[in-house]
């Protein structure tokens, strides 16, 4: 497990960090899991909008590759019952960050992937078109674990020095853009938390 004591990337490295993310798309720590589910964002548009998400294969259930095979459309519907309802759905992410901390990429963060489905934020209407996606292994209801929260500022704080489009105001739930059809990532996910954390890595600080 990661020393969640440790200090935060400094700004040299955040700043090396967003130029390669606007060049490559890729996150160097993230372990590649290339998903066929994704397209290019219209007129190539940068991205100016950060979504949060969780899923659990089978919901509840911590382990296995399940996620990984469903975002790459490889998920064997006699696995598990709750499989043959989703086995034939064709979605993606751009990050999954598991309970770990560790982080998995299936869409180049320069694509579309498709995250987010009908979806509106302040007025824009189809959000895949120009937000990034981060799933967190979770659910609704079970508290997230402190390698995620320290991944996920992490990698929000490099999406946003790479995209400054991508404000604090702009970093949003799945339910907040699809409200009524989603839940995720629930009151489970700690928003306080996330912030404090975030703005301490912004300001070079440590995140415990």
């Amino acid at each position: 497990m990661p020393d969640l004591n440790a200090p935060e990337i400094t700004d040299s490295e955040l700043h090396e960090h967003a130029r390669e993310l606007r060049t490559t798309g890729l996150v160097p720590d993230a372990r590649w899991c290339a998903s066929p589910n994704y397209n290019n964002r219209p007129d190539r548009i940068p991205p100016s909008l950060l979504v949060i998400h969780n899923i659990s294969l089978p919901p509840g259930h911590f382990s296995g590759d399940a996620i990984e095979r469903f975002f790459c459309n490889r998920l064997d519907p006699s696995a598990h019952p709750y499989f043959q309802t989703i086995a034939d759905l064709k979605v993606s992410s751009h990050l999954l960050i598991r309970r770990d901390g560790s982080a998995i990429q299936f869409v180049n963060l320069l694509d579309r992937a498709w995250h987010a489905g009908r979806s509106s934020f302040q007025g824009e209407d189809e959000c895949n078109d120009f937000s990034i996606g981060i799933e967190l292994e979770g659910t609704d209801d079970i508290p997230y674990t402190d390698p995620q929260y320290k991944r996920l500022t992490e990698l929000t704080a490099r999406i946003m020095a790479a995209w400054p489009e991508i404000t604090r105001d702009r970093v949003t739930g799945h339910s907040d853009i699809a409200p009524g059809r989603k839940t995720d990532p629930g009151p489970a996910f700690d928003w306080s938390r996330f912030h404090t954390r975030l703005a301490q890595v912004l300001n070079g600080r440590s995140s415990a």
